[in-house]
């Protein structure tokens, strides 16, 4: 592709890695693009952050398809990953350490199964306090990591699917298809509770947005050679 095609936009579709932030992961494209045809600037942005211990497809807009990220990331959304049960974190995921623990004895393959379809369909969900959501023009994390609470208001989001997709207990595999908006980590946390125990989040990949998928996406590594070969 020419500088024009960048320019005029292209929508990019990338395989995040594991502990990279999706600001960086835009900050590296655009870094290489502005190296390969010495511009000194041009438009770069992602449609929907992952977290840093998510993977998965990121869809990168440039140029004057960055006008149209937000309809992007209002499309439905597919994830795959992992749930620990037993165990809760105050981050809902690996980001913090185990704070709870919690009976797992009378967990069963049909009682997971089962506890799925409690939150099929529109559900309110309360977003994790480790999270970039802005309160009073702080992210909710900033507060977190001081130690600081807030009250956090609820939300709507949809799940359209759940689904477990092997048992290996503790760990538990799952796919959802949801809404925008929607967190998987509290998604992992309710379920801990519904299940009269605890979870948190262990895993997870971004395998779907709208009609896009990761199967087609590029690893950062792979675009940029792309880029240079061109």
């Amino acid at each position: 592709m020419t500088e024009e095609d960048y320019k005029n936009g292209q929508v990019l579709l990338i395989d995040k890695p594991l502990t990279w932030t999706s600001f960086q992961v835009v900050n590296k494209l655009r870094w290489e693009i502005k190296q390969q045809f010495n511009l000194k600037k041009i438009k770069v942005g992602h449609a929907g952050t992952l977290d840093p211990l998510a993977t998965g497809l990121l869809i990168i807009c440039t140029g004057k398809q960055t006008k149209q990220i937000n309809t992007y990331q209002g499309q439905i959304k597919e994830y795959t990953g992992t749930f620990t049960i037993g165990a809760t974190t105050p981050s809902y995921d690996l980001e913090t350490e185990v704070d709870k623990t919690y009976p797992t004895a009378h967990i069963s393959e049909s009682l997971l199964k089962e506890t799925t379809q409690q939150f099929i369909g529109e559900i309110q969900q309360k977003p994790p306090i480790f999270s970039a959501i802005k309160k009073d023009g702080k992210r909710l994390y900033e507060l977190a990591r001081k130690g600081e609470t807030t009250e956090i208001k609820t939300r709507a989001v949809t799940i359209f699917e759940f689904e477990i997709t092997k048992t290996h207990l503790p760990k538990v595999d799952f796919r959802v298809v949801c809404s925008k908006g929607t967190y998987i980590r509290s998604l992992a946390f309710d379920f801990g509770n519904a299940l009269k125990s605890g979870a948190h989040l262990s895993a997870l990949r971004r395998t779907k947005i709208g009609d896009f998928s990761v199967d087609n996406a590029l690893s950062v590594e792979e675009f940029i050679q792309q880029l240079k070969d061109n």
